[in-house]
């Protein structure tokens, strides 16, 4: 396990990400807070590039708890039937929709508890709604971001649980709307699971990885 980062390297940490991408964006293609959800709610094993394709030609005709009700399951099938798990997506999503419209007034609850009690999101989806669609300094662990806060020493734990709210903790105020984005990304593409980008990474002194990627040349 990586020694625990301390305050000086968690400050450079973030803002060198900042630096490097002062308003971090997520993948997921999104119109309104509606389909931020329905996105997410999709995404579960699955890409984002994935759910992209699918939902290109689905939020344009279904952008509203209403208008998705209306295609009913099947329909919603025939457009999300290349994601995996795309049956029980289409249940959830479905089902979401009646309990937007019979008990949210048909919007998307700013509450993490509200989101939770709907069918197909769990924490990590209502910590991602908030944070995308309304601006809360969630973070939501996804395994990108469980990876590099377990592997730089910025923040470890077990669990998913367990790694966000020492995250919540560690991350300084002004860096934590985006700490989610910045950790993600930096999880997908420069920190990886096999073969760490190391040469490559903008926080590589700060980061107490033991066995990190050498140079090429090293």
């Amino acid at each position: 396990m990586a020694r625990a980062m301390t305050k000086a390297q968690i400050e450079t940490f973030f803002s060198t990400l900042q630096a490097g991408n002062p308003e971090p964006e997520g993948e997921l293609d999104w119109v309104n807070a509606f389909t931020l959800l329905v996105a997410v709610v999709l995404s579960a094993q699955a890409t984002d590039v994935g759910v992209n394709k699918a939902t290109k030609n689905l939020f344009p005709i279904a952008d509203t708890p209403e208008k998705m009700l209306a295609l009913g399951e099947e329909g919603l099938k025939r457009h999300i039937k290349t994601i995996g798990l795309f049956n029980s997506k289409a249940k959830n999503v479905i089902q979401l929709c009646r309990d937007l419209i019979e008990h949210h007034g048909a919007e998307v609850p700013r509450d993490r508890e509200a989101l939770e009690a709907l069918p197909g999101v769990g924490r990590k989806t209502a910590n991602v709604v908030l944070n995308i669609g309304f601006g809360e300094p969630t973070i939501a662990v996804d395994t990108h971001l469980f990876r590099v806060a377990n592997r730089t020493g910025l923040a470890a734990g077990k669990t998913p649980l367990a790694v966000e709210k020492a995250l919540l903790k560690k991350v300084p105020a002004p860096y934590l709307r985006h700490a989610h984005h910045w950790l993600i990304l930096h999880g997908r593409y420069i920190c990886k699971a096999r073969k760490p980008r190391c040469p490559d990474c903008p926080v590589n002194a700060v980061c107490n990885f033991k066995d990190k990627t050498p140079a090429p040349d090293a």
